[in-house]
């Protein structure tokens, strides 16, 4: 039958008029069907078409050519190498290149010296980026929950452009969110004197001694200093806040604390017993301009009686308002923000200049690019009817035209120029103005800081990107990256809510009993575990690969207690080295991971091994078909109760089901030691539960152990496709598409030449070509 397919797809060719012959029908006949022959055609060709797929089941070879939907199903599981079967004869590494590469340059089309960079769909703020920019723009923390509906989500994330709509009932909580928040930011000001606040933890002893004003104790005399910069001289009033801990019953412990201000004694106040949270004392001292040393001395006057406990004083802070002359008055730092001149002038003109750059400096900010003079006149126009009104208030008159700059498509949507909008086939860099929003939104979920709006205003962004990624994920603000990308990807935002029942699963029949070993100190700090884990990868720029070989984790006292490893005391997470007999390790074994993939009363092996193709490996099983029975339709009839692996067997002995559990069932079966609520087991109802199984791909192991190790060496090339993808997917707003193979494949040869560390798959996404060209709408 082979033969004869290729003798009358040549009788067509011959067929044709002169010259017709496609170089590329040559090319097929003589480089891919040889490989298709070989490794393809006994399962999916002479009459055979297992899995539905038949790929000689066409009426000419040029329409074969152009099935991309064909092309694309070979391509896909030649590089995951799903097929051929584990079980078949392999292609070489060659060969799998050669004809992944002829269907990536023939049938797709595509260049990998100039990589279509895709389009994305103009989307609106999340609520997540909504809140950040309002934070990190008016300094406002401003409830996105109560304010806006939740957002859809697309492939897996809510940064994704098509499912960022906004409605006419979405567009009136926008408006009534503007106006809240403008309450709040431009709320009218009195200037004040200066105030310089030193906390406790700044006052500090000097080395060796480690102690600092947040705990000195009485039976020790110490001295805390701190230097701290006076711009004006003058009389300033120093108030010291404190309070006495240690005992909650009164004793006769005392003590005495003197206040030094450049090395003179200016004040010395008693201590003793005290059950309140803030006490204060004050005086009033000369400072001088330029540094001014305050320190706090302490010394012990009586000791307590037998019985009674010792003593601390904790300073909250020490304040210094001054010069008290009145001749210096500031407004409160949030009030610069807006009003960086500090209060209105008084002449008319000369305030309405002021609301002008005022405007103009908070529409630069807030729409991401410099405001065009059309649009500020707009907003001046706001201003001025608002001013005109009778007992007008400079800041609210301001506020008025904010309202408009907050709810505005300019603000509350993430546009990028495009030359010509309309022609797919217009390629070109997005301007820095949209290369630093897409970087401060991919890292920081929020607007650009000054640093990065500066250079994009002087050109200078691209040739300074690398420093400000690194800049940039030094930040604390980058842990809204890992929040944000890691809640979704690992689905961590889900394990504080997630339906799952401790009482049924831990067979604790008392509600309170169960939720003690399983409640909200435990999800919260399970789904820490699994950020700052990534975090820490981030932060060291260690490679991903410690997501299945780390020996370390993220944990408190709560949760290591539930993990039953000892030593670690404390509510606060921290890295702790897991004890060589562990059963934990990598984030296969993390209570996060293991707690969302689980029903509410039991665990689930598909849900759990379809997280692993999906989110690791990227070789998602097709969806399940209608009407599946359910798993526990496995033990009806049975005699005995049955394990989990035994309703598995039975339950895919349909013809039904046997295709896609044989991808997934083993996976989930690895982590069949872990309960729902990711608590370690050696057995079910009493039978040892067995954790071997094989991948799809042919590897064979017995523990989850095993399967990292797997994951961390023979499937590592799919697992650095799978982050890349998933993070680029996060980064642009959009789903990868065929047309991102030459972009996935740079970035994951890049991750494989540098050992999988994290920074340098980011800064391979923000080098990328999608991340930063852009080409029109429509289809090329």
């Amino acid at each position: 039958m082979r033969k004869i397919i290729v003798c009358l797809t040549g009788l067509w060719m011959l067929a044709l008029p002169a010259g017709a012959a496609a170089p590329l029908e040559e090319d097929f006949r003589k480089t891919v069907e040889p490989l298709l022959s070989t490794y393809c055609y006994d399962c999916h060709a002479d009459g055979v078409d297992k899995g539905d797929f038949s790929m000689d089941s066409y009426e000419s070879l040029s329409a074969h050519l152009e099935d991309r939907e064909m092309w694309l199903r070979v391509w896909d599981n030649l590089r995951s190498h799903l097929m051929p079967p584990a079980d078949k004869e392999q292609p070489l590494d060659a060969e799998r290149a050669k004809l992944a590469g002829w269907i990536e340059r023939n049938v797709f089309k595509l260049d990998p010296e100039n990589p279509d960079p895709g389009r994305v769909t103009i989307r609106r703020m999340n609520r997540q980026e909504y809140r950040n920019t309002i934070k990190d723009l008016l300094g406002v923390e401003f409830n996105v929950d109560d304010a806006l509906p939740p957002d859809d989500t697309g492939y897996g994330f809510d940064t994704i452009g098509d499912v960022l709509s906004i409605s006419p009932m979405l567009m009136e909580k926008y408006l009534d969110a503007a106006r809240k928040i403008v309450e709040v930011a431009v709320k009218p000001h009195k200037a004040e004197l200066p105030k310089i606040v030193i906390s406790g933890d700044e006052l500090k002893a000097p080395a060796p001694l480690k102690k600092t004003g947040k705990g000195l104790p009485f039976n020790q005399p110490t001295e805390v200093t701190k230097k701290k910069v006076v711009e004006h001289a003058g009389e300033y009033q120093v108030t010291v806040d404190y309070q006495t801990t240690g005992s909650e019953e009164a004793t006769s412990h005392a003590a005495t604390v003197g206040l030094k201000v450049n090395g003179q004694e200016v004040d010395v106040e008693s201590l003793g017993w005290d059950n309140r949270n803030s006490v204060k004392f004050s005086t009033k001292v000369k400072l001088t301009e330029g540094e001014n040393r305050i320190a706090l001395v302490t010394k012990e006057t009586e000791k307590p009686l037998e019985g009674e406990n010792s003593l601390t004083l904790v300073v909250n802070r020490v304040t210094m308002t001054g010069p008290l002359d009145g001749r210096v008055k500031v407004y409160p730092k949030d009030y610069y923000r807006v009003f960086y001149k500090g209060g209105a002038p008084k002449e008319p003109a000369e305030r309405e200049a002021y609301a002008r750059d005022i405007l103009r400096r908070i529409a630069d900010r807030a729409f991401r690019r410099p405001v065009d003079e059309a649009t500020l006149d707009r907003l001046m126009v706001l201003y001025g009817g608002a001013a005109k009104e009778p007992k007008t208030v400079f800041e609210e008159d301001v506020g008025y035209a904010m309202t408009a700059v907050l709810a505005s498509p300019k603000f509350l949507f993430r546009a990028e120029i495009q030359p010509e909008p309309n022609n797919p086939a217009k390629v070109v860099p997005v301007d820095e103005f949209a290369l630093a929003s897409r970087l401060s939104y991919f890292l920081w979920s929020s607007l650009p800081d000054a640093e990065l709006y500066e250079l994009a205003e002087a050109g200078e962004l691209r040739a300074n990107l690398a420093d400000q990624v690194d800049r940039m994920l030094d930040d604390p603000k980058s842990m809204r990256f890992v929040e944000d990308f890691v809640g979704q990807w690992l689905q961590t935002r889900d394990v504080p809510g997630i339906n799952v029942d401790p009482r049924r699963v831990l067979g604790i029949r008392d509600l309170v009993d169960a939720f003690k070993v399983f409640g909200a100190k435990q999800r919260r700090a399970m789904k820490l575990e699994t950020e700052l884990f990534f975090a820490n990868l981030v932060k060291e720029n260690r490679s991903a690969l410690e997501m299945f070989t780390a020996d370390y984790s993220y944990l408190n006292e709560a949760l290591a207690e539930y993990y039953g490893i000892e030593g670690v005391k404390g509510d606060v997470m921290r890295k702790v080295s897991l004890p060589k007999d562990s059963h934990r390790g990598g984030v296969l074994t993390h209570g996060s991971l293991l707690v969302v993939t689980s029903n509410p009363t039991r665990t689930s092996p598909v849900k759990r091994g379809l997280f692993v193709l999906e989110n690791l490996l990227d070789t998602p099983a097709p969806p399940a078909p209608p009407n599946v029975p359910a798993l526990e339709d496995a033990k009806k009839g049975a005699k005995k109760k049955m394990t989990m692996r035994e309703m598995m067997v039975v339950h895919r002995e349909k013809a039904l089901c046997a295709s896609c559990h044989a991808r997934m069932d083993d996976l989930g079966l690895a982590l069949e030691n872990f309960n729902a609520v990711g608590m370690f087991r050696e057995d079910e109802g009493g039978e040892k539960i067995d954790t071997a199984g094989r991948l799809i791909t042919g590897e064979k192991f017995s523990t989850v152990a095993e399967l990292n190790q797997i994951l961390a060496t023979s499937r590592r090339a799919d697992f650095y496709r799978c982050i890349t993808s998933k993070m680029l997917t996060y980064a642009l707003g959009r789903g990868t598409e065929y047309f991102d193979a030459p972009t996935i494949d740079h970035i994951s040869a890049e991750l494989e030449k540098n050992g999988g560390k994290l920074r340098t798959l980011i800064h391979g996404i923000v080098q990328s070509v999608p991340f930063q060209k852009r080409r029109g709408d429509g289809a090329l």
